[in-house]
């Protein structure tokens, strides 16, 4: 809905963790494509099992990869959004500790960071109604996300609004 317009490719699959999609972008997802732009948002499945080291190295070869296959490519890096019913789940604090290391990648240049996280809190509070099992976005949520990245996507596009 949001992005046909702009010939978008999703690469991204439920369930994916950054070895996932790092094994991919390695193996053809780039493979005859030369994106104007690559968003990136990935992270919070490894957050059971990686520490926030961990899945920012993830992140940044993630990063790496698409850099070197296709250079002339701008990169957003999400933040990892946040998730549990609570702050203090301790996949929500897995996630925040990735964000600032993640954050770190931005150059200004060819990868740029933007955390929209507080687009999905409702009075500083993950709700049910955003994130049904406080992971999983809803349809409305997806519409929440492309609206907070649009300015962002247009620059780095190019494109005049």
């Amino acid at each position: 809905q949001c992005y046909a317009g702009r010939n978008a490719v999703n690469l991204g699959i439920g369930g994916d963790r950054t070895q996932h999609v790092l094994w991919r972008l390695e193996n053809g997802n780039l493979e005859g494509i030369a994106p104007k732009l690559a968003v990136i948002m990935i992270g919070t499945n490894n957050s059971g099992d990686n520490t926030p080291a961990e899945i920012a190295a993830g992140v940044k070869r993630i990063v790496q990869t698409i850099r070197a296959k296709t250079p002339e490519t701008k990169i957003l890096g999400l933040a990892i959004f946040p998730r549990g019913k609570t702050s203090e789940d301790p996949r929500h604090l897995v996630n925040v500790q990735a964000n600032a290391i993640i954050a770190k990648l931005a150059d200004g240049k060819n990868v740029f960071f933007q955390d929209i996280g507080a687009a999905f809190l409702r009075d500083g509070k993950l709700t049910a109604e955003v994130m049904p099992d406080f992971l999983h976005l809803t349809p409305e949520s997806y519409t929440l996300w492309a609206k907070a990245i649009e300015p962002t996507v247009a620059r780095l596009m190019g494109e005049k609004k």
